[in-house]
């Protein structure tokens, strides 16, 4: 007898009318998936003009964010309420391919597996300027050039396209909301850190990441900017130090000192060998600005400047806030 497919929540968490039509796109994505989807929610983060709107989108649960303002906060909320097998994470602005859900639901064939995610590829307004390099993809919520090209175990997933077994986000205790974005304030690694905590918590376990559940991510005009980079870049670093705080340097900053060591400086002699200069030149800089970010960072904690906040609120089974 054949095992029934798993339940799937899907959950967008948003903060701003100024993307509605990047979340109606986001949901109409969602309802298009060829595997049934048992449950879209949609959580407005501490937005009441949001969720009056966004409660009038058909097939959507509409929920505030219960928890403290930040995305973290809203996924949390998202989790507690979530009664799919399976939580999925699509960001407000990002868009769906057909297959998304049933290309994640396969990685769960193995009861080893806790979390699976896929390839979130850049839609660039205007294009992609020809001074950012692919390697730094990650600034604008992409899969950056030197992931996997195949599947494979991975120590982290992007939050643009990620998903959890339920069971593991509650006794994970949900993402820290010391951690994360919070409106427009480019913070980032909570998923990192989750993802730290899950496979620490549970040994023998993995998470999974499959190029072929692919997810679009819409990068406007002001992403593509210089000043955008810089800070991102920045921020970045800020939240590698406190994720290298929580884990420890050498879980948290693995695949960091790989990135550093291999795929940059092979980026760098490409880029120079092809003569592009201002592209080695945001190369050398993001990496420096992210190095600086991340010193700053460790200074921070030294002193005692850091947040302290914990995780979230353990997320209750079947529970809506």
């Amino acid at each position: 007898m054949s095992t029934p497919p798993a339940t799937v929540t899907v959950v967008i968490c948003a903060y701003t009318l100024d993307r509605w039509d990047d979340i109606r796109a986001a949901v109409t994505s969602v309802r298009a998936q060829l595997h049934p989807v048992d449950e879209l929610l949609l959580i407005a983060d501490h937005n009441p003009e949001l969720a009056s709107k966004a409660a009038g989108l058909d097939g959507v649960s509409v929920l505030a964010n219960s928890g403290p303002r930040g995305l973290s906060g809203a996924r949390n909320t998202g989790v507690a309420a979530a009664r799919g097998e399976i939580v999925c994470f699509l960001d407000d602005d990002a868009t769906a391919a057909p297959d998304w859900i049933r290309r994640l639901l396969d990685g769960y064939r193995d009861p080893a597996v806790l979390g699976v995610g896929g390839l979130v590829t850049p839609r660039w307004d205007g294009g992609r300027p020809g001074w950012f390099p692919p390697e730094f993809d990650w600034v604008v919520g992409c899969t950056h050039r030197g992931a996997p090209r195949r599947p494979a175990a991975v120590r982290n997933l992007i939050g643009a396209n990620m998903s959890f077994r339920r069971t593991a986000l509650h006794e994970a205790g949900g993402f820290r909301t010391e951690l994360g974005r919070i409106g427009t304030r480019p913070l980032g690694c909570e998923e990192t850190e989750l993802c730290l905590r899950l496979t620490r918590r549970h040994p023998g376990t993995r998470l999974c990441y499959d190029p072929a559940a692919v997810v679009r991510h819409h990068v406007p005009e002001t992403r593509a900017a210089w000043a955008y980079f810089r800070a991102r870049c920045w921020a970045e670093g800020r939240s590698k130090a406190r994720v290298a705080r929580l884990a420890g340097p050498r879980r948290g900053l693995a695949e960091e000192r790989r990135h550093l060591r291999r795929t940059l400086p092979a980026a760098l002699g490409d880029d120079l060998r092809h003569a592009r200069v201002a592209r080695a030149a945001a190369l050398c800089a993001g990496t420096a600005l992210t190095v600086l970010g991340y010193a700053a960072g460790t200074a921070a904690t030294a002193f005692g400047r850091a947040r302290t906040a914990g995780p979230g609120p353990a997320p209750h089974p079947g529970r809506r806030p």
